[in-house]
């Protein structure tokens, strides 16, 4: 997590009643632990401080490392874990669509909590303007020119966003500086 992300994510923290150990790994522990080990500090204080919130969704990252380097045979790097981590927002974003359509508010507000909490793990987001950016060097490094060629710049966007943008995001710009 990059430095200049911290005074959002003690922010957010402090907004969901995180405890002070919690906001001092965030304010200083964080820039030499890897993801991995923040989600297990994470852990240890939602279950020291009682936040059952921040305990459950920390734990179901976890798990979803696990199964991750168990089944795979590997052990996750940041990256990975950051691209995991995107994976759950996005997935908890699809289920308050879901239950906006099902007007239940009760579901809603529990997975815009988690998002909260699963956002404090990832870097700083890069601005549209800085990916726009990126995307036109890579259209122009490439010689891309039609939409047909959107998986060439990706190969070669997604590398350099490193995690700082979802895919989708990537994706929509790609396809908008290819079609104009």
């Amino acid at each position: 997590m990059s430095s200049g992300g911290n005074a959002r994510d003690v922010a957010t923290l402090q907004s969901l009643g995180g405890s002070g150990f919690f906001i001092q790994l965030m304010k200083g522990y964080n820039q030499n632990m890897d993801i991995k080990t923040q989600l297990n500090e994470a852990v240890k204080e939602a279950m020291k401080s009682g936040d059952e919130v921040r305990k459950r969704t920390v734990r179901m990252a976890l798990a979803a490392v696990k199964q991750i380097e168990v089944d795979k045979r590997i052990a996750l790097d940041d990256m990975a874990v950051v691209a995991l981590i995107q994976k759950e927002i996005k997935n908890r974003r699809e289920a308050i669509e879901e239950a906006k359509r099902a007007n239940r508010s009760d579901l809603i507000e529990g997975n815009e909590a988690e998002i909260k909490v699963l956002e404090i793990f990832l870097p700083k987001a890069m601005p549209a303007e800085e990916l726009h950016a990126l995307v036109q060097a890579a259209i122009t490094e490439t010689g891309a020119a039609a939409p047909g060629d959107m998986g060439k710049v990706m190969k070669i966007v997604i590398p350099k966003v490193a995690g700082r943008a979802p895919n989708d995001a990537i994706s929509a710009a790609v396809k908008e500086l290819l079609t104009k």
